[in-house]
C-alpha cells in the first residue's frame, strides 16, 4: 500500500501512518498505571484512534467536499490532542521522553498529509 490507487480510506498513506501511530500508543500505554486507565490511557487511545475513524468517515463524505473538509478537520484536531496526551504521559513519567518525542513526531507528517488533503479536497471529492 502507501502508492498507487486509492480505493478505500485504508489506501491513503496518511490513514496507514495513523493506524500504525495508534497501534504504537496502544503497546505503550499497557504500560501506565492502573489507575489513568479511564483517565490518560482512555484519552490517549481514543484521540489516536479517532484519527483513523474520522478518515474513514471523510472518505465517505466526498460527494460533499465541505463535508469531507470538516472530517479531515477533525482527523486533524485529533491529531493534535492526541499530541497533547503524549505530551501529559511523558511529563507524568508514563512515557519516556525519547518515546514521547518519537511518538509525537509521527503526528507531524501525519497532519501535513491532512493538511495536503483539505488543500486539495476537490480533486479527492466525487463528482
Amino acid at each position: 500500500m502507501g502508492r498507487g490507487l486509492v480505493r478505500q480510506h485504508q489506501d491513503l498513506e496518511v490513514y496507514q501512518l495513523a493506524f500504525d501511530a495508534a497501534m504504537r500508543i496502544f503497546e505503550l500505554s499497557k504500560q501506565f498505571p492502573v489507575e489513568e486507565r479511564y483517565s490518560l490511557t482512555d484519552q490517549i487511545r481514543r484521540s489516536s484512534r479517532s484519527v483513523c475513524a474520522n478518515l474513514a468517515e471523510a472518505w465517505r463524505k466526498r460527494r460533499y467536499e465541505a463535508a469531507f473538509v470538516a472530517k479531515l478537520t477533525d482527523c486533524q484536531a485529533e491529531a493534535a490532542e492526541t499530541q497533547t496526551w503524549i505530551a501529559f504521559a511523558v511529563k507524568c513519567n508514563y512515557l519516556s521522553g525519547e518515546d514521547g518525542k518519537a511518538l509525537s513526531e509521527r503526528y507531524n507528517p501525519i497532519l501535513g498529509k491532512l493538511v495536503n488533503l483539505i488543500n486539495y479536497a476537490s480533486k479527492w471529492c466525487l463528482a
